[in-house]
């Protein structure tokens, strides 16, 4: 099955004035954002990437601009089912204020009784469904377009990406807050029949070595095999990786 490459959109507007952005309209990268969104398109040049799935929000869109600017032969697909968390009447309203509610200490102790409050928020159970289905969704559609060994990018937000590592590490949703992704960093996942594999938490280097190897010759089991791709394949290397030959 496919790896998907799950970019955070780059630092924005919102990040620098401490507001929870959610589903606002308008709020864009900011100077430092648009940086990294540069860096990123160079991290990925090696990588031959099949497609760009983009949650709809402008953050995310203008972070995956500069790599479709240099690869024209990317196409870009918005998914809603990566956008933000829909946060309900906390969108827009200062962190700083929000960590004195009530439900502020369920976010982060207990996240998955939490429910955001209003007629347009969205409990974290939900979110992350509606995430893991768009994934599960995406690497059925990319295998059968570009093959297993196919790698695609989806550009999403913090909240999302944490709760799609927890679920390709089989972590219950309340350890979620556990896990940390800085903007425009990297995670990566390996999907395959039987289980995950996460190969890149929140990464800012280099990426070079997800390229896919190449396939055996004809008659071999080699290094493009699945016996041979170690964390690529179905089973768990025991004693560890010896990483990417």
């Amino acid at each position: 099955m496919p790896t998907a490459i799950l970019v955070r959109h780059g630092r924005s507007t919102a990040n620098t004035e401490g507001v929870l952005a959610g589903w606002s309209p308008g709020v864009a990268l900011d100077d430092t954002g648009r940086a990294q969104a540069t860096a990123l398109a160079a991290r990925l040049a090696a990588l031959p990437l099949a497609a760009v799935v983009c949650s709809p929000l402008q953050r995310c869109q203008e972070t995956v601009a500069p790599l479709l600017a240099t690869r024209p032969e990317l196409t870009l697909h918005t998914e809603d089912r990566i956008g933000e968390c829909h946060y309900g009447d906390w969108t827009g309203r200062k962190l700083a204020e929000l960590a004195d509610e009530p439900l502020w200490a369920t976010v982060q102790r207990h996240p998955s009784a939490a429910v955001f409050p209003g007629p347009e928020g969205e409990s974290l159970r939900a979110m992350q469904a509606r995430a893991v289905d768009a994934v599960r969704d995406w690497n059925d559609r990319i295998e059968q377009e570009h093959g297993p060994d196919a790698l695609y990018l989806l550009c999403s937000h913090g909240d999302i990406i944490k709760a799609l590592a927890a679920d390709a590490l089989g972590m219950h949703l309340d350890l979620f807050q556990r896990i940390s992704t800085d903007p425009c960093s990297v995670t990566v996942v390996r999907y395959t029949p039987h289980r995950p594999f996460l190969l890149r938490l929140g990464d800012t280097g280099d990426l070079t070595g997800l390229i896919p190897p190449p396939p055996p010759a004809e008659g071999t089991e080699g290094a493009g095999s699945t016996a041979g791709r170690g964390p690529a394949s179905d089973d768990a290397v025991v004693g560890g990786s010896t990483g990417t030959p």
